[in-house]
């Protein structure tokens, strides 16, 4: 397992790749994939790092199979259909809580989780150009360049976070990416000085480089 694992984490190639397409320092990447993820895009089985939302999962099923038979859920499911948010277990447990939705509704269920490294919605799939809720999932499984992969969609689908990444706009970015509540997190902040750390890492990396083939 621990080899599997291994094989899932990011290469430095995946953030310059990621890097070259958003047309931005690899270091501003490295800085949000720090600062916006966990540590893992994985659980220690294998399974991609999610988040259930059931008031996602009630407004999915709402569009549907109407709000009548949303709200029977409701009554039957309130820990995974709900009109308010919470309900939360936390880690591994997430993914109970999403196979109980699924029973439900696989699609709604799917589109209802954040996935990954960078806790993307499902329902974005579409936006994302993903050919179905499936094929966004199937990603989100494989490792976790294909969890930056969907970042970078995200972004580049995103034109105000896009133009902040561009700019090493932190401040901006934070507030449209994060949301209003950024600064009580301090995410501004924190990208701010990962990007300075790892813009001299990579700096000094390219420097050692160059020496090193003379």
């Amino acid at each position: 397992m621990a080899n599997v694992m291994t094989d899932k984490r990011l290469k430095e190639s995946d953030f310059e790749a990621a890097a070259k397409e958003l047309a931005v320092p690899t270091a501003a990447v490295k800085a949000v994939t720090e600062v916006e993820s966990r540590g893992s895009g994985f659980y220690g089985d294998g399974r991609p790092v999610i988040l259930f939302e059931r008031h996602i999962m009630y407004r999915r099923l709402k569009d549907a199979i109407g709000q009548q038979r949303a709200d029977a859920f409701v009554g039957s499911h309130p820990g995974v259909v709900n009109s308010t948010a919470g309900g939360y277990r936390g880690g591994v447990a997430e993914c109970d809580r999403l196979d109980e939705a699924a029973r439900i509704d696989r699609a709604c269920a799917l589109e209802s989780a954040s996935w990954g490294l960078f806790q993307i919605m499902g329902f974005h799939w579409q936006r994302l150009g993903f050919a179905s809720v499936q094929a966004f999932v199937d990603a989100m499984y494989r490792d976790e360049a294909a969890h930056l992969d969907a970042f970078v969609r995200f972004v580049k689908a995103n034109l105000a976070i896009w133009a902040a990444m561009k700019a090493q706009d932190w401040v901006r970015f934070a507030k449209n990416y994060n949301g209003p509540n950024y600064a009580a997190n301090k995410y501004d902040i924190k990208m701010a000085a990962a990007f300075e750390r790892h813009d001299t890492e990579d700096a000094r990396r390219q420097k050692g480089t160059r020496h090193g083939a003379r």
